[in-house]
């Protein structure tokens, strides 16, 4: 659907330029448009080299079994069937840990990862996620962001004047969504279970 939205977006631009006899504009800016996005892409390079280098040295410094250690509760809380120090614990810890720092393409492996061991854990349906899985999709899509380092390294190379200053409502609209997901995969998981008990 988004890419049928894309094709008729291009193609009445396209349009209006050639009926306005601006054809030569399109192509001008088409190509404009690639160079900045490449230049775009290598400058944000950097940033996710130095973010993900964090957290690899934090994963190998032990920081992510203390942190694992420190949240247990709360994962104990919001995932009760996944089994203690089960893989996917690491990963669901890590993929959070990506999406705090405002890391979402750092974040996606993991969430692959957490996923294929939530697979495992997955004692009914194979072809039905299970309440863990949905769990951490909903957190996964709507993690708190304490520190949006992308949307900061995106602001900094399009020349912003204060790249930082989205700080703090990033990190209100965030918190505010993972409250909300949190509060209704609780209502909705609750409302399964009543249902598949009633069947």
């Amino acid at each position: 659907m988004v890419n049928l939205i894309w094709v008729c977006m291009l193609l009445m631009g396209i349009i209006v330029a050639a009926v306005n006899g601006n054809i030569d504009a399109v192509t001008t800016a088409a190509l404009q448009g690639a160079q900045w996005a490449v230049d775009f892409a290598l400058g944000l390079v950097a940033i996710m080299t130095f973010w993900l280098g964090i957290m690899k040295v934090a994963e190998e410094a032990g920081m992510v079994r203390l942190l694992a250690r420190l949240v247990r509760p709360l994962m104990t809380f919001l995932f009760p069937s996944i089994p203690r120090n089960h893989p996917s614990m690491g990963a669901i810890i890590m993929n959070l840990c990506a999406n705090v720092l405002g890391l979402g393409n750092a974040a996606t492996p993991m969430g692959l990862i957490a996923m294929k061991e939530l697979q495992k854990l997955n004692r009914g349906d194979p072809k039905t996620a299970s309440e863990a899985m949905c769990t951490f999709l909903a957190l996964n899509t709507s993690c708190i962001t304490i520190i949006p380092a992308t949307i900061i390294g995106i602001r900094i190379k399009a020349g912003s004047v204060n790249p930082t200053e989205i700080v703090g409502t990033t990190i209100f609209a965030t918190a505010c969504s993972m409250i909300v997901a949190v509060i209704v995969d609780r209502i909705l998981r609750g409302i399964y279970r009543s249902h598949r008990w009633r069947w």
